[in-house]
């Protein structure tokens, strides 16, 4: 029989807000995605956009986040030595058999408690020779899956990866302990799992640690793949790799509360977009406004919305990972989901997919005592905030499309007046979403990164509004009758997608 672990609940937020220090990407003063260089065209259409506030659910969700949970977890990962995807699977204790079975067993836990919501399963599969892989070898993902009350075909999925490596990537035998990278992301996606097991989501929720990251994304790509083939409505992959500390050099205190978030632009191949539409969508500046990158812009607003309980900020980068670098929400972005990685401020390369050693008295490997435990939990939060979010709000309106007849110059002496000016069009499917009570149009500035401006424009499918299509980038996104709303979804002229 498994039990649920019952430990202390330690508060995530102190008393000082990191809004004061240095760096902080919003304040008192400003309004959410004030940016000075890019504050032109000037416009009064709709209001200064406020981040959506978290309701007493939210707030209570975040409360419940357990420092303690979070230790234990990146703790006993990196105790079993090494979790080499190629490492020994027939031991209790060491190996990525081991730490496999053991996070198995912590979700079976979680599902007990969860009135018959949560299943625990694994996926799995043989990966034959390849990449990285020497042999044929079982390669298992451990998911948790609580179906949606509302839209269970509608999914959110949380990703960490419990394999680890060394200098080498084919040593499979020696110490990988893998704390930081990435015992620390599999903690957000148990304690993540843990809080949500008692709760019913409108939508889908997935919580998955994945193996095989470190060889060639295998087990994320496995999943991604399973979960496309099945038709699932993926609408957003949260990924957590490498995000145990915020207090690496070089250091600022605020890095200690800030975690990147890597956004991809549509120019990521994926297999939803063909080289004809991505160069459509150049012709028309929409290359920032990918779902990736706009999944990115919900995560960054809830999270400055929830700001006080989260006493974390979020820095959303326009790249789709590090630079030359990769995670597994590459795998959820190649099956043409929105995807989105995060990691902290600043890693430390002395403790990433280094051997555990001294030299010339400095001391390398992925250790525990590297490790943040606070600095995990405010992450964790971060992720379950915006993900309860997107779950419990609408999906993203379908089909939406700007209007290539409103304003644009005339294509003869009878086009109407009244459609010959500055205004733009924009439609979208409507009534296929019971949790929608309305549509609201986003926009901001071209040279802006966040959405600056609101307008709620009811329960319709269109609208008409005095904005320079030229000067501005503009969203719809649906509104709940909580008050949720969904990631916003670019415009495009009919037939640009397909």
């Amino acid at each position: 029989m498994h039990f649920l672990r019952l430990l202390p609940v330690v508060a995530i937020a102190s008393g000082q807000s990191f809004t004061s220090l240095p760096g902080a990407l919003f304040g008192s003063n400003e309004t959410w995605g004030y940016s000075p260089d890019s504050i032109w065209p000037l416009s009064d259409v709709g209001t200064p956009l406020e981040p959506q506030k978290p309701d007493a659910e939210v707030q209570d969700l975040i409360s419940q986040i357990s420092v303690s949970n979070v230790n234990h977890t990146i703790t006993t990962l990196a105790n079993f030595g090494t979790r080499h995807t190629l490492s020994i699977q027939n031991s209790s204790t060491r190996g990525i058999g081991a730490a496999r079975n053991w996070i198995l067993s912590e979700m079976q836990g979680y599902a007990e408690a969860s009135d018959g919501r949560m299943e625990v399963f694994y996926n799995t599969y043989i990966q034959g020779v390849g990449t990285r892989i020497s042999f044929p070898v079982n390669l298992t993902n451990v998911v948790a899956r609580i179906n949606g009350s509302s839209d269970s075909n509608r999914a959110y999925v949380v990703t960490g990866h419990y394999d680890s490596r060394r200098i080498d990537i084919m040593d499979y035998t020696n110490d990988a302990p893998g704390a930081d990278d990435d015992a620390s992301g599999v903690a957000v996606v148990l304690e993540m799992a843990r809080i949500c097991a008692t709760k019913q989501p409108k939508a889908t929720m997935i919580f998955a640690a994945v193996a095989g990251e470190e060889q060639n994304l295998y087990g994320s790509n496995h999943l991604a793949q399973t979960l496309k083939n099945a038709s699932i409505n993926v609408q957003g992959n949260w990924n957590n790799d490498i995000v145990g500390t915020g207090s690496f050099t070089p250091f600022s205190p605020i890095n200690n509360y800030t975690i990147r978030l890597f956004g991809a632009s549509y120019a990521y191949p994926t297999s939803s977009i063909t080289s004809a539409q991505l160069s459509s969508l150049s012709d028309i500046g929409g290359e920032n406004d990918s779902p990736a990158r706009n999944l990115g812009r919900f995560i960054a607003e809830v999270a400055a919305g929830a700001a006080e309980y989260l006493n974390m900020q979020v820095a959303l980068i326009y790249r789709p990972d590090r630079y030359l670098r990769g995670g597994d929400h590459e795998s959820f972005l190649s099956a043409g989901f929105p995807a989105v990685r995060f990691t902290e401020a600043v890693e430390d390369f002395k403790h990433q997919h280094q051997d555990p050693r001294v030299a010339n008295g400095t001391q390398y490997g992925d250790l525990l005592e590297y490790v943040d435990m606070e600095y995990t939990a405010r992450v964790a939060a971060v992720n379950l905030a915006t993900m309860w979010s997107a779950a419990n709000a609408p999906g993203m309106p379908t089909n939406v499309t700007i209007s290539t007849l409103v304003g644009f110059p005339a294509s003869s002496e009878s086009t109407p007046a009244d459609i010959v000016s500055n205004e733009s069009q924009f439609t979208w499917n409507v009534g296929n979403d019971p949790l929608v009570a309305g549509y609201e149009l986003v926009w901001r500035p071209a040279g802006n990164l966040q959405w600056t401006h609101s307008l709620s424009v009811g329960n319709v499918g269109i609208v008409t509004v005095d904005l320079p299509k030229d000067d501005v980038q503009v969203g719809i996104r649906a509104v709940g009758a909580n008050g949720k709303k969904s990631p916003a979804v670019f415009p495009v002229p009919a037939g640009t997608l397909g």
